[in-house]
């Protein structure tokens, strides 16, 4: 007697569960009258309904926001002309960062450095960047460690990043005058 009520429990469990789930609204009903045959009228409907843009939208919207290219960014110019002389690993202007190679100088073949700057704003500001710079010591060929370099290099980094960049804009501001 007992395992059919445990039987009848999980019956009625499982028949609430499917009217919840059927009746949450998942399922939407449509007509198939309503819906466009033709890819240019579905494209056009899904604008209309604010799930797709369209080339001319864009075009006749200019109000919908700003867009900052990385060229009119005076700390991204900075950053990259301040790390030139580096080989660059990543380049991410949309996430905000850029990470260089391990480089090392031809003194010292087993010690190279690796620098990560992040962008936190647009802004020319001491917190719009963040520098780290990691180190990387082998003392074999497959036998290396790795760690955060705490030195004055990502200081100096950040110090020049932001002279460079507001060097940059005050130059933009007066081409633009």
């Amino acid at each position: 007697m007992h395992i059919h009520f445990k039987n009848f429990k999980l019956y009625i469990v499982l028949i609430i569960a499917s009217f919840m789930l059927f009746s949450c609204g998942i399922y939407k009903k449509v007509d198939a009258r309503n819906i466009p045959n033709t890819g240019k009228a579905k494209a056009e409907q899904n604008v209309k309904e604010g799930r797709g843009v369209s080339v001319k939208g864009i075009l006749n919207n200019r109000s919908g926001g700003s867009f900052e290219f990385s060229s009119s960014n005076p700390l991204w110019r900075a950053s990259l002309e301040i790390l030139d002389f580096l080989p660059l690993s990543t380049v991410d202007y949309s996430g905000g960062v850029i990470i260089t190679d391990w480089y090392n100088d031809s003194e010292s073949s087993k010690e190279s450095i690796k620098i990560t700057v992040r962008f936190t704003s647009n802004e020319i500001r001491s917190d719009s960047v963040k520098v780290i710079v990691h180190g990387k010591k082998c003392s074999t060929q497959n036998n290396c460690r790795t760690y955060e370099q705490k030195s004055k290099i990502s200081e100096e980094l950040i110090a020049s990043i932001l002279r460079k960049a507001s060097s940059l804009e005050a130059e933009d501001k007066k081409r633009k005058k």
